[in-house]
């Protein structure tokens, strides 16, 4: 399949998605999705607030009451809905990656990337959506601790109504992160999609009805954080928040959980995640790794290698090396086929990253290269590499967020996984060693939700992902995100003497086969 990058893409949908239809904002607001490359509108899209949160959440209660379409559907049927959705996505995977690159900014491949880790994790769900399901326990009275007529079980279902909020580093993949679980489990959705990045969730949308999705079973919200988002995390009717991004609004997430209905929360939040490079690696593929693991996706990445520590023994020579690599980097036109790096995703993200610069220098890091703005026109930042970075600076202890690479020196192992650990954050780390014993040590005793040895961003929708400490709480992917999306119920019930008679033989045979 040949996919073509084209800067020209028709915006199909600009409305908000309730109940399978589309609908203006009560308020007839709209807010300017604007293109990073260049600063400019790109079109207006409808401003969903409070008033939209309460329609769409009740369309999702709606059609997750009892008797409803959905709530009767066979589990299979959920997996054959989403296994067609996917279809629908893979089939305009170059639509979407031109849309995503239009109002991401990130480079035209990367967005291919992205819709087709999305395609494959919406069908990883699509799985395991008929394969959720309780067990029986052979369960003893509290009297006696004796079987008596005791029969016990547990059904495993959907929490209810979920929110999910989405970031704008990756709009369309950690949709279906979000988007995958809570549908396989069963749950219906009232779906936040960024500010900045709106339209690929809303073309989605439209996926969604075509897919055959029963009526507000999905529903798509764009709009603010403070208004939209504030609404759905605060709202009595919704049952769990899922959200990925910044710490700080986590924070909040939290407080309207607790101060509302103490719904379930999954956070996935920042990261200063630490890369320790040790001394007996190959140099040039290290130097590869390290520049690959902050520059990916214009630094934009929560779980990214930002605090790169390097063994003392090839400090200079890594810091040369990386220097060399970052001032190769193409910065430029996201549709360029050569492009490696876009803009920042926003002039306030922009603004962020050239002051932490500005820090970094102030405070007596060595800037290597870059530390400027890239051309007069977007949100360009040149690829910046410092080194002498300690620990108490700015740049070594904030998330920047943006193309900024850390270099940081260190002695031993021991010293290493202490620094790795000398941090609010927890998402993420990384080592680069030829050393089984050192990648062991280092594996056991980093507090990180996920640890890569002699690589980093390696990892399917098979794989958990979500931090320790303030980088957040629960997992997505793999199997363990469902657990997120679903209530354990147990039933204990007393059985006919018959009924029982028949299952103490079936317990015997089956002890019997099994010696």
């Amino acid at each position: 399949m040949s996919l073509k990058p084209c800067s020209k893409v028709e915006v199909k949908y600009t409305q908000l998605f309730i109940n399978n239809e589309w609908h203006n904002s009560a308020s007839g607001k709209t807010f300017p999705v604007i293109n990073p490359s260049t600063g400019e509108e790109i079109c207006k899209v409808q401003e969903g607030d409070k008033a939209d949160v309460e329609k769409a959440v009740a369309a999702a209660k709606e059609a997750f009451k009892n008797g409803s379409v959905w709530r009767t559907m066979d589990a299979s049927g959920r997996g054959r809905l989403l296994n067609k959705f996917a279809d629908l996505v893979e089939r305009d995977t170059e639509y979407l990656a031109n849309l995503n690159t239009l109002e991401n900014g990130k480079p035209f491949k990367d967005s291919v990337g992205d819709v087709m880790f999305a395609v494959a994790t919406f069908r990883y769900y699509a799985g395991c959506a008929d394969k959720i399901h309780g067990k029986t326990i052979p369960a003893g009275m509290l009297e006696n601790f004796t079987h008596g007529n005791s029969f016990s079980f547990t059904r495993i279902e959907p929490v209810g109504v979920c929110g999910l909020i989405i970031p704008w580093n990756f709009p369309l993949l950690l949709i279906s992160n979000k988007f995958g679980p809570a549908i396989a489990a069963g749950n219906t959705i009232v779906l936040k999609p960024a500010e900045q990045t709106p339209l690929s969730a809303i073309y989605i949308a439209s996926l969604v009805k075509e897919a055959g999705f029963p009526p507000g079973v999905v529903n798509i919200i764009p709009g603010y954080g403070p208004t939209a988002g504030a609404a759905l995390t605060a709202h009595h009717d919704v049952d769990k928040v899922s959200f990925t991004g910044s710490t700080e609004v986590g924070k909040l997430i939290q407080q309207a959980a607790g101060k509302s209905n103490t719904k379930r929360v999954t956070l996935e939040m920042g990261g200063k995640s630490p890369l320790v490079v040790c001394s007996d690696v190959d140099l040039d593929e290290a130097v590869q790794i390290a520049h690959d693991a902050l520059f990916f996706n214009q630094g934009e990445c929560c779980c990214a290698g930002s605090r790169t520590l390097v063994h003392e023994d090839i400090y200079d020579a890594f810091v040369a090396k990386s220097k060399a690599l970052a001032q190769k980097r193409i910065v430029g036109d996201p549709f360029e086929p050569n492009t490696m790096q876009g803009p920042q995703i926003d002039d306030e993200q922009f603004d962020k990253i050239l002051s932490l610069i500005e820090s970094g220098k102030k405070e007596g890091a060595k800037l290597e290269c870059g530390g400027s703005r890239q051309g007069s026109k977007g949100y360009f930042v040149q690829p910046t590499v410092f080194s002498n970075v300690t620990d108490n600076m700015r740049i070594a202890k904030e998330e920047i967020f943006g193309p900024v690479q850390q270099i940081m020196k260190f002695k031993t192992l021991e010293e290493a996984i202490e620094r790795s650990n000398a941090t609010e954050y927890g998402l993420a780390a990384g080592i680069l060693t030829k050393d089984i014993n050192k990648a062991i040590l280092y594996s056991q005793q980093v507090r990180a939700g996920t640890v890569w040895v002699n690589c980093f961003f390696s990892g399917s929708v098979q794989t958990p992902f979500g931090g320790f400490k303030m980088s957040g709480q629960g997992r997505e992917f793999g199997t363990d995100a469902l657990k997120a999306y679903c209530e354990i119920k147990t039933v204990n019930q007393n059985s006919p003497e018959e009924l029982l008679d028949y299952s103490l033989i079936l317990n015997s045979e089956f002890d019997e086969i099994k010696c």
